[in-house]
């Protein structure tokens, strides 16, 4: 089996947290801490820079999205209303309560789509300035985009493939993020949505 990432695990600290241009990310959804449940993200150079660790792996209400050095970037947390399940992202060191509200919602919409499932996404919560994001997904493929209202993609995920085309697991994926775009929301959003598929 191909290595997650060619290059050599090192950490690296981001100057900022939106893209300039487009960025190509690594996704692997294991953590690294021995026996927990979660993710680690590698940039293109093999640099990690975010990274999802759940030490109690029977607690699924509840998971930190960080950076690197382990500082907590969102508190992702599980909802229920009537029968309507959903997940809300909060800004750290924020919690659940704080009057600002969550920063973002994911939810799958259940609506009938052609090959795949929707999820809406509304983000600016904490800011009463809401806005909506579109994931579909594939079905059959673990491939879904990121779109804003318009239906301009910000961001895309898909299995990745070594340099000879093979795939490198059902666990190991690219992310490609447009230019202009909060790599860290998009984050949470993409473990949110990982979260309601199981796959985290």
């Amino acid at each position: 089996m191909g290595r997650v990432h060619p290059q050599a695990l090192q950490l690296l600290s981001p100057n900022c947290s939106f893209t300039s241009k487009q960025e190509t990310f690594t996704l692997w959804m294991k953590s690294l801490v021995l026996n927990g449940k979660g993710c680690t993200v590698f940039d293109s150079n093999g640099q990690i820079v975010y990274r999802v660790d759940n030490y109690n792996c029977k607690d699924k209400h509840e998971v930190h999205l960080m950076d690197q050095e382990g500082n907590g970037l969102f508190t992702i947390t599980r909802k229920q209303y009537k029968l309507s399940r959903f997940w809300e992202g909060y800004r750290s060191p924020a919690t659940r309560n704080d009057h600002k509200g969550p920063c973002f919602r994911v939810c799958k919409t259940y609506k009938i789509s052609r090959g795949g499932s929707t999820y809406e996404v509304q983000i600016g919560l904490d800011k009463n300035q809401p806005c909506n994001l579109k994931i579909e997904s594939i079905t059959g493929k673990s491939a879904c985009k990121i779109a804003d209202e318009f239906g301009v993609v910000v961001a895309e995920l898909k299995r990745k493939k070594s340099p000879c085309g093979v795939d490198l697991g059902e666990d190991v994926f690219t992310m490609v993020v447009e230019a202009n775009v909060d790599i860290s929301l998009i984050m949470g959003i993409v473990v949110a949505y990982s979260l309601i598929n199981c796959k985290m």
